[in-house]
C-alpha cells in the first residue's frame, strides 16, 4: 500500500513539475529589476519555459497526444509570475484613504490592479507559447527566429496600448548599460530580441543535449561534450555586448555653447497632504525657496515635478513661485494642471524670465485605473476614479512639441517614461534634451527606481541628456550613455544643479524607429512559408511517384 502511495505521489509531482519550473523561472525573471536587480538572470530565466514548450510540442505530436501536452498553463503561470513580481510595487498605492477611499475597498482596488496586469502578462505569454507550438516546427533555428520575432511583435502591440511597463529590455537597466545601448539601433526591442534569442539557444542546446544523452544510452555512441547551441549562445551574448560596448565607448561632445545649467527641486510633499491647504502651503514654500536657492546659484532654468503646484493654470499667476520667477528672471518648468473646456490635463508649463507662460506640455499617457478608468462602462461601477480632482482628466495630444527659450525639449510626465516612441518622436522632431517630471510618491521605493531605470533607457535610445524631477524621489541627471550623474535621496527635500548639453544627433532608432521587429516578423514568416511549401512539394512528389 505504501508503494502505491509513493507511486501516486511521484506521478503527482511529475504532473506538477512543469508548473513549478514555470513559476520559479518566471519569478527569476521578475527578480531582475528593482528592488533585487539580478539583471543577469534575464539571460537564462526564459530558457526553462522554452524547454517546457518544446516538450509540450513533442507530446502533442505523439499518437495519441499526451494528456498534458498543452503549453498554455505553464506559459500563463510564467507570465503571471514575472509581471506580478516585477510590478509588485503596485501594492504601494494601498491604502488610498488620503483620496477618500475606505481601507477595504482600497485593498480590493489594489489587488485588482495588480492581478489584472499580471494576468494580462500571462495572456501575452500564452499567445507566444501557442504560436511557438503551432509554427515552430522541427527546426531549432526556425523556432528561435519565430520565438524572437513573435515576442517582439507582441511587446510592440502591448506597448501601443495604455497598459505597459515591464518589457524584457528593462531587466537590463540600470545595471547593464552596455547591452542597453543596443536600443540606439532599433529601440528597446533590440535588447528584448537579444534576451529571447540567447534564452532560445540555451533551451535548444539543453533539449539537444538531453536528446543526445537518450540516443547515447540506446546506441552506446559517445556523447558530444560540446553543444553547438551553447557555443552559439555564448558567442551571440559576447558579440552583442561588444557591439553595445562600442556604442557605450563613444565620446560625448560637450561644446560650451550647448551647455545648459539646470536646477531640480524635489519638494517632498506626501500625496496625502496635497489635497489639503497645509499641503499646498508647503508646496508653495518648498518650491519657491528651492527655486530662489537655485536661481542664486546661477542656473539657467529650474525643473519641478509633476503636479508640483496642484492647481489650475488660471491660478498659477498668483502664486509665490511665479512671483519669484518674475523677480529672479530664471526660466522655470512648473508642474500643474491645464484646462481644456470642462476637463483638465496634467501639464508642464514653461515660464520665461518675465514670468510668462510660453509653452505647455500635456501628459499624453494617463495611468490606467489611477488617472482614468479603461472600459469605463464596464469597470466604472467597480473602480472609482482615484484622481484628487473632481473634474474629468483627459490626455494630451500624441503629437505635441515642447519649445523652450533654450530650444526644443523632449518632455515626459511620469508614466510616459515607459513609452519609448514618445521620446523617439520628439527627438526626431528636434528635441535636444529630456525633461522628465514625475510624482511617484504613492508607491514603494522600488517603483521610482524602476522609473529612473526607464528614463536611463530613453536617454540612451535618443542619445540625449536627461533631467528628472520627482516629488519624493528619485530625481536625477543622466547623460546620453545612461550614466547617472546625480540621484537624490528618497523621501527627502533636495535641490541640485547640473550642467547638461543640448544635442541634435539622431541615432538609428530615432531616424528609423523600431525597424528590427518588422524585419524579424517578415523573415520568420517568410522562412516558415518557404519550408511549408517545400514540404508540401515533397509530399506531392512522393504521391506522384507512388
Amino acid at each position: 500500500m505504501q508503494k502505491k502511495l509513493n507511486k501516486k505521489q511521484r506521478e503527482r509531482l511529475t504532473a506538477l513539475l512543469p508548473y513549478l519550473i514555470a513559476l520559479a523561472s518566471g519569478i527569476s525573471m521578475g527578480l531582475t529589476v528593482a528592488p533585487v536587480g539580478a539583471w543577469f538572470l534575464a539571460w537564462v530565466a526564459l530558457a526553462p519555459l522554452w524547454v517546457l514548450i518544446l516538450t509540450s510540442a513533442k507530446r502533442k505530436n505523439q499518437s495519441p497526444p499526451a494528456p498534458s501536452s498543452s503549453p498554455a498553463p505553464p506559459a500563463l503561470l510564467w507570465g503571471i509570475a514575472y509581471h506580478g513580481v516585477a510590478l509588485s510595487w503596485i501594492t504601494g498605492i494601498h491604502p488610498m484613504t488620503w483620496l477618500g477611499v475606505p481601507w477595504l475597498p482600497s485593498l480590493a482596488i489594489t489587488l485588482f490592479c495588480w492581478g489584472f496586469i499580471s494576468v494580462l502578462g500571462g495572456v501575452f505569454l500564452t499567445i507566444w507559447a501557442a504560436v511557438m507550438v503551432r509554427l515552430g516546427g522541427q527546426k531549432p533555428w526556425l523556432r528561435i527566429l519565430i520565438g524572437t520575432a513573435v515576442w517582439c511583435g507582441l511587446e510592440s502591440l502591448w506597448s501601443a496600448g495604455p497598459l505597459w511597463w515591464s518589457s524584457l529590455a528593462y531587466t537590463q537597466s540600470p545595471h547593464n548599460l552596455v547591452i542597453v545601448h543596443l536600443g540606439q539601433l532599433s529601440g528597446p526591442n533590440t535588447v528584448t530580441a537579444a534576451i529571447v534569442a540567447v534564452n532560445g539557444l540555451i533551451a535548444e542546446g539543453w533539449t539537444n543535449h538531453r536528446d543526445a544523452e537518450g540516443a547515447e544510452r540506446i546506441s552506446f555512441a559517445p556523447l558530444r561534450l560540446v553543444n553547438k547551441y551553447f557555443v552559439i549562445a555564448i558567442g551571440l551574448l559576447i558579440t552583442l555586448h561588444l557591439i553595445g560596448l562600442i556604442l557605450y565607448s563613444r565620446p560625448i561632445a560637450q561644446p560650451p555653447e550647448a551647455a545648459l545649467k539646470v536646477g531640480i527641486v524635489q519638494g517632498n510633499i506626501p500625496n496625502r497632504l496635497l489635497r489639503s491647504s497645509e499641503g499646498f502651503r508647503r508646496a508653495q514654500e518648498n518650491y519657491t525657496s528651492g527655486y530662489i536657492t537655485l536661481a542664486d546659484q546661477g542656473v539657467d532654468a529650474v525643473l519641478t515635478p509633476e503636479g508640483a503646484l496642484p492647481i489650475f493654470q488660471r491660478d498659477l499667476m498668483g502664486t509665490a513661485l511665479v512671483a519669484a520667477v518674475k523677480l529672479k528672471g530664471v526660466v522655470a518648468w512648473i508642474g500643474a494642471f491645464g484646462e481644456r473646456g470642462d476637463s483638465y490635463t496634467i501639464s508642464l508649463f514653461t515660464f520665461n524670465s518675465k514670468g510668462e507662460i510660453v509653452s505647455r506640455y500635456d501628459k499624453a499617457k494617463l495611468v490606467p485605473l489611477g488617472e482614468y478608468i479603461p472600459f469605463e462602462g464596464i469597470l466604472g461601477g467597480i473602480v472609482k476614479r482615484l484622481s484628487p480632482l473632481d473634474a474629468h482628466q483627459v490626455p494630451g495630444s500624441a503629437n505635441q512639441l515642447f519649445d523652450t527659450p533654450f530650444g526644443r525639449a523632449i518632455a515626459s510626465i511620469c508614466y510616459e517614461s515607459a513609452f519609448p516612441e514618445q521620446f523617439r518622436r520628439q527627438a526626431a522632431a528636434g528635441g535636444q534634451f529630456i525633461l522628465s517630471s514625475s510624482n511617484d510618491a504613492h508607491y514603494t521605493a522600488s517603483m521610482p527606481f524602476q522609473h529612473h531605470a526607464q528614463d536611463m533607457m530613453r536617454a540612451i535610445e535618443t542619445d540625449r541628456w536627461s533631467a528628472r524631477a520627482t516629488n519624493t524621489g528619485y530625481s536625477a541627471f543622466v547623460d546620453p550613455h545612461g550614466r547617472t550623474l546625480w540621484i537624490s535621496g528618497y523621501n527627502t527635500y533636495e535641490t541640485h544643479t547640473e550642467t547638461i548639453y543640448r544635442r541634435q544627433t539622431k541615432t538609428l532608432y530615432v531616424r528609423w524607429g523600431d525597424w528590427l521587429t518588422p524585419l524579424l516578423l517578415i523573415s520568420s514568416g517568410g522562412a516558415w512559408l518557404l519550408i511549408q511549401l517545400r514540404d508540401t512539394n515533397k509530399i506531392n512528389k512522393n504521391l506522384t511517384l507512388s
